[in-house]
């Protein structure tokens, strides 16, 4: 399935990773990592950084799946408000989630900073406005419990949004000075261009995996081109596709829109280029790319490639129409748009760790808004386990939750 369509920014920004090293003969090594993307790189990063011995195998060019289409937003906040996710799994689980979202922010900057990579990290304010009276219900809720636990965030009125933002907005919103942004695709390509160079990882790409079973030695793969893989663990990191690797779904599956602007002059831009989000489902979010803009959003719950390529100028429109509400003296005119899947859970939070009766196949799955803060913490956790080291974010983010 093709994971986005149109044009992605990030793909013409940056110069593509010519690299092209199919697996050709059958191979035993200690630990792949099945995914190619900002998850893969990640988790690779992190066994690398340790001494262990990793292979990623990828079915594509590296890091053109979903980390190529991604609007890359690092923010604390997840999909699900902490009041509500306190209600599912308990206001401590809840909290520890957040918080954990919020140290992985920073563990993402300390990564690009001590492989010298940048990926044009930036830390950002964010703006979380309501959309509408329910909206301002929530944004009361969601300020209580976060000030109660020490939570990084500051309430600001209608007026008081306007005047130092330019936002024009329904009611007020919560202010938060530790969010960033990045560029998923080249923190991923960089990444592993790194490790290939500095541990000799070995990567192998258009090379497909079409079964991955457990065995009394580890694991046994096999490629679509009947090429066998043994090896003692796999980390599964390939986003919805690792559908095919669980015994049951576990997510559904979300096509989103982005947009992003011709360059806009620096003084048209808004206060601290913050980014911005909403209360509202499906809710648009804002960031930019130096002078350019970008918006995203206007989600649908469906798969189907074609009836989501099909909704891109109507979504297009839309986006455009409703930054410009936003932020209505700030220029906007859409130069790219494109369109992707991706997948969430009914609780906001990701699937990290091994299935419950599996010893050896692991899965790093950051679905959601927050994916890649939720895959440095996946690839934290494997770390972890792999090292014999108990970490309190297993039982939140495991499968155990839903099995």
């Amino acid at each position: 399935m093709d994971l986005h369509s149109g044009l992605p920014y990030w793909i013409i920004k940056n110069p593509l990773f010519d690299y092209y090293n199919p697996l050709k003969e059958n191979l035993d090594t200690d630990i792949i990592i099945i995914g190619s993307g900002i998850t893969g790189a990640l988790v690779a990063h992190e066994l690398c950084r340790i001494g262990l011995k990793c292979c990623v195998v990828d079915k594509r060019s590296i890091a053109t799946g979903s980390s190529a289409a991604s609007t890359a937003l690092l923010q604390y906040e997840i999909d699900v408000p902490l009041y509500r996710m306190a209600k599912q799994i308990g206001e401590q689980n809840a909290v520890i989630a957040y918080r954990s979202c919020l140290q992985s922010i920073s563990d993402i900057e300390n990564v690009l900073k001590e492989t010298g990579i940048g990926a044009d990290f930036e830390w950002m304010p964010s703006i979380f406005y309501a959309s509408n009276e329910k909206g301002v219900k929530l944004i009361e809720h969601e300020y209580e419990i976060r000030k109660r636990h020490g939570l990084p965030t500051e309430l600001l009125n209608k007026e008081e949004l306007h005047k130092r933002y330019k936002l024009e907005t329904y009611a007020g919103a919560l202010l938060n000075h530790q969010s960033a942004q990045i560029d998923a695709y080249k923190a991923a390509t960089k990444l592993f261009r790194f490790h290939l160079q500095k541990d000799d990882l070995r990567i192998f790409t258009h090379t497909e995996i079409i079964s991955c079973e457990e065995t009394s030695q580890g694991c046994r793969l096999e490629t679509r081109e009947g090429l066998v893989i043994q090896c003692k663990y796999v980390i599964i990191a390939a986003g919805f596709e690792a559908g095919q690797f669980l015994p049951k779904k576990v997510m559904k599956l979300t096509s989103t829109y982005a947009l992003i602007s011709h360059p806009v002059d620096h003084k048209d831009l808004w206060t601290k280029r913050c980014l911005i989000w909403e209360t509202g489902e499906p809710y648009i979010y804002v960031r930019t790319c130096n002078n350019r803009i970008i918006i995203g959003g206007e989600d649908e719950e469906f798969c189907d490639p074609e009836a989501r390529d099909e909704l891109l100028r109507k979504k297009t429109e839309i986006l455009e129409k409703k930054f410009h509400n936003l932020l209505p003296t700030v220029p906007f005119e859409t130069e790219m748009a494109w369109c992707g899947t991706f997948s969430t859970t009914k609780d906001g939070l990701p699937f990290i760790g091994t299935w419950p009766g599996m010893q050896h196949i692991f899965f790093d799955l950051g679905y959601g808004g927050n994916g890649i803060t939720f895959s440095m913490i996946g690839a934290q956790i494997i770390r972890n386990t792999l090292q014999g080291i108990e970490d309190e974010r297993s039982d939140i983010f495991g499968f155990q939750r839903i099995v």
